[in-house]
């Protein structure tokens, strides 16, 4: 890596556009991603399957390409650590709680971060999901010099219930 170079920002306006996942079986994942988080399958073929949010191409691409019948990666290995899906408010993200488990998917975790509330589990094939909502901007914890400051705290998932 040359570290001589002037150091490059990405745009403001820069965003993940999707996130493709190697799966063990589409319609197992479909009954995830569509059935239990509400995306919409956008297209669908026998090895892939695209869904998003509000029509958008794909948000999540789903494929068995290298990965049918295959099983999660070991723990302790690279890879994907999770994928993080925005709600965008309390409510939403309360609702897909019920969703989640009404469906019988344990959480892993839930977290109040200060700028976001967050809610962590697996998918069928052990890749990590966040399901979150951010706090607006003026509500971030800040420091003494007014940065931005980040924790992790519990997240009360009863009150967060209690909005849906």
């Amino acid at each position: 890596m040359d570290t001589n170079t002037t150091p490059y920002t990405a745009p403001t306006e820069t965003r993940i556009g999707h996130v493709h996942l190697k799966v063990a079986d589409i319609p197992r994942a479909l009954a995830f991603w569509h059935g239990v988080l509400g995306l919409e399958v956008m297209i669908q073929g026998p090895s892939v399957a695209f869904l998003s949010a509000g029509g958008y191409h794909h948000h999540i691409a789903l494929n068995t390409w290298e990965s049918l019948g295959g099983s999660p990666p070991p723990a302790g290995h690279t890879g994907l650590y999770h994928v993080a899906i925005l709600y965008p408010d309390r409510a939403s993200l309360a609702g897909v709680l019920q969703r989640v488990l009404a469906a019988g998917i344990q959480l892993e975790g839930a977290s109040d971060h200060g700028v976001s509330e967050a809610l962590y589990l697996r998918d069928p094939d052990g890749n990590g999901v966040e399901l979150y909502r951010d706090r607006p901007r003026e509500e971030w914890p800040k420091d003494d010099q007014g940065r931005m400051t980040m924790y992790t705290r519990r997240l009360d998932v009863s009150a967060l219930l209690a909005e849906a």
